[in-house]
């Protein structure tokens, strides 16, 4: 049963909470809350007028279901859905759909983010990634230094034999291959050491990482500072912390510069950090905690490797490594923190929060 409208409801929208928009029967808004220009970090009067599908670039489907709902005069509730705006997050929503009666027939959708649960749900499965990665790697970093070794030294044995020099340039690339490995089992096997804290500011690390990165690359990228002045100290590994997100901004340059060489300052990336309050991380509720978001303009993460971003020895560049958001991932966890990602074209999102103060309860 179609549920009439009365105008006086509109005031009553106005004090909600809850995200509200009311559609029209060719599903463009007539109205929106409050709570809506918040949650689309846009104002009533650049939303209302167009069409939902004009708002965000995967609404086919969801068209389709409030187009029968429409037609059946129908209401339905949606606890799974995706919103996808250009150049911002993907919005998490639970989504109730109820009609309503205006000049014609038309839609009113209430909006629930459900950001908490979907990050509990990814933290677990980051947790139980780490754990199951961390078992790998370790195991593959011992298969591989005992044999590596033995071949080096080899190599070295080899080499002493020979009497021409061009064939000692063939020993030396066994030699300096070798220690290559080394080089890369040891960082595989280093990050299972514990934190050492000290009391630290998380602007000392990002001012760390903006001149590494800039001196890295000296042309071309711009990084920007957003940075809120207010979050405490507190406790944590600064060298771990500092490579962390070394490794994430580092790889954002490589992204937006190898995208665009002769970017000329276009390609940016911008540190921005926040105080968040009263969040859950690994089921552990924490009063105070911080939010560090790297964000760069490059052409996003390739879809093939978006669910297996954290995994060692993934890369989406060509003569990458695999390690570096592995590494970060992993000191990330060894504070207690979480690491997660949202990437479109034109917008990358790295966000890693960090609890400052110690948990209050279990969740």
């Amino acid at each position: 049963m179609t549920r009439a409208l009365p105008a006086r409801t509109f005031a009553g929208l106005e004090l909600l909470a809850t995200a509200v928009m009311v559609l029209d029967g060719n599903l463009c808004l007539r109205y929106v809350n409050p709570a809506t220009e918040t949650l689309l970090a846009q104002s009533s009067r650049s939303l209302v007028g167009h069409r939902l599908g004009e708002l965000f670039s995967n609404a086919g489907a969801f068209e389709a279901r409030l187009n029968e709902a429409l037609s059946e005069e129908r209401g339905f509730w949606d606890q799974t859905l995706a919103l996808s705006r250009p150049a911002h997050e993907t919005l998490y929503l639970n989504c109730l759909v109820t009609p309503i009666e205006l000049s014609e027939h038309g839609l009113m959708l209430e909006f629930r983010p459900m950001e908490q649960r979907i990050r509990a749900e990814r933290e677990e499965q980051q947790l139980t990634q780490h754990l199951a990665n961390r078992e790998l790697i370790r195991n593959l970093a011992h298969e591989i230094r005992n044999p590596l070794g033995g071949l080096r030294g080899s190599a070295q044995l080899l080499e002493r034999e020979l009497d021409r020099a061009e064939l000692k340039e063939y020993t030396q690339v066994i030699i300096k291959e070798a220690d290559r490995l080394q080089a890369l089992m040891d960082r595989l096997l280093t990050p299972h050491r514990p934190p050492h804290t000290v009391t630290m500011n998380i602007h000392e690390v990002c001012e760390r990482v903006r001149s590494l990165i800039l001196a890295e690359f000296p042309t071309g990228l711009v990084i920007r500072r957003d940075y809120d002045t207010s979050i405490p100290e507190f406790q944590g590994d600064r060298e771990q912390l500092i490579q962390a997100v070394l490794n994430v901004t580092r790889n954002a340059a490589q992204a937006i510069l190898g995208a665009s060489p002769a970017a000329d300052g276009r390609a940016g990336i911008r540190l921005s950090t926040r105080v968040v309050r009263q969040v859950t991380l690994a089921k552990r509720r924490y009063r105070l905690a911080l939010e560090l978001q790297v964000i760069d303009n490059g052409p996003g993460i390739p879809a093939d490797i978006k669910d297996t971003l954290f995994f060692p020895l993934v890369s989406g560049r060509e003569g990458g490594s695999g390690l570096g958001l592995t590494l970060a991932q992993t000191f990330v966890q060894h504070h207690h923190g979480a690491i997660e990602c949202d990437s479109q074209p034109g917008r990358t999102v790295f966000k890693i929060i960090l609890p400052i103060e110690p948990a209050v309860a279990s969740t």
